[in-house]
């Protein structure tokens, strides 16, 4: 039997994926844009014509069958790759710190666009920062900033120090702490932007989520605990007068169900001008409020 192409590997995991129980097929393609990305990444180079009418060596096929092997079993891609590409920048991916999403580009995108509004010193802080994507993408593209990411979870905030001197951007601080507890008191006052991507799910969901989802992110990074995923947005909220800036922005990614409810969230806070942005799907992904001027 004559040894296999690479188009003939990547046919031989789509199927293998597409039959996984553990993966949310939210898209009838997931299969195959898995497959091609996990052998661009043993490959180290795009797929072409040239290249799919290859035979792997032995180290090359071993190791993308292992991979294969990881993700029917539900593990997400970053994590088999131990990287992943967030508004152009490379980030390290560790398994204890939650992946960051596509999505959350729209919050970046909008935390930039907000933060350039203002003059003299820029501060932007990313709550529940994760691997840092969103707080690193703010320090990247609006260079002249102070850009903080806290999290509770300690590997979660050196996992962003990583990321921040790989990428040399002086600019973006981490720490570990409770919500706002890890940030110098310096800053009360002084801030432009706060962005969080909270852990929304609710606590009865936990056990309906994807295994992909539920068995390889930490919990804490998907539930505050609280009935209605807006746990941690409240506190956030109510916190906000004292560290933004008059007429500071606070920016909130949240699944479009709980859009209304993030918004009355805001409002009830005192946060005004509460609107919200879809994304390029028309789907409501950013809820967003600011504090009062002065007047």
């Amino acid at each position: 039997m004559p040894p296999l192409t690479v188009t003939e590997h990547i046919d031989k995991a789509i199927r293998k994926i597409d039959k996984s129980t553990a993966i949310d097929h939210w898209d009838r393609n997931l299969g195959r844009y898995d497959a091609e990305e996990l052998m661009t990444e043993v490959l180290r180079r795009k797929l072409t014509a040239a290249t799919l009418d290859r035979v792997l060596d032995r180290s090359s096929k071993k190791r993308y069958a292992a991979m294969v092997a990881r993700r029917v079993k539900g593990e997400p891609i970053p994590r088999i790759k131990g990287h992943y590409e967030f508004r152009g920048l490379d980030l390290l991916i560790r398994d204890t710190v939650f992946v960051p999403r596509a999505s959350s580009e729209l919050l970046a995108k909008e935390a930039i666009k907000a933060l350039r509004r203002h003059r003299g010193k820029r501060v932007a802080v990313d709550v529940a920062t994760g691997a840092g994507p969103v707080a690193l993408a703010v320090a990247s593209e609006v260079r002249d900033s102070d850009v903080w990411g806290v999290d509770i979870s300690t590997d979660a905030a050196a996992l962003g120090k990583d990321n921040a001197d790989r990428l040399g951007l002086n600019n973006a601080h981490f720490r570990a702490g409770d919500l706002l507890d890890a940030l110098p008191r310096r800053l009360r006052g002084t801030i432009d932007v706060f962005t969080i991507h909270p852990p929304y799910v609710l606590r009865s969901d936990l056990k309906e989520l994807p295994t992909e989802i539920r068995e390889f992110e930490p919990i804490v990074s998907l539930t505050d605990g609280s009935d209605d995923g807006l746990g941690l947005v409240r506190r956030l909220a109510a916190e906000a007068h004292e560290w933004l800036k008059p007429g500071g922005v606070l920016l909130v990614e949240v699944g479009t169900y709980l859009s209304r409810r993030t918004q009355a969230t805001l409002r009830a806070a005192g946060l005004v001008d509460v609107t919200w942005t879809k994304d390029d799907l028309g789907v409501t992904r950013v809820v967003s409020g600011r504090t009062p001027r002065r007047t």
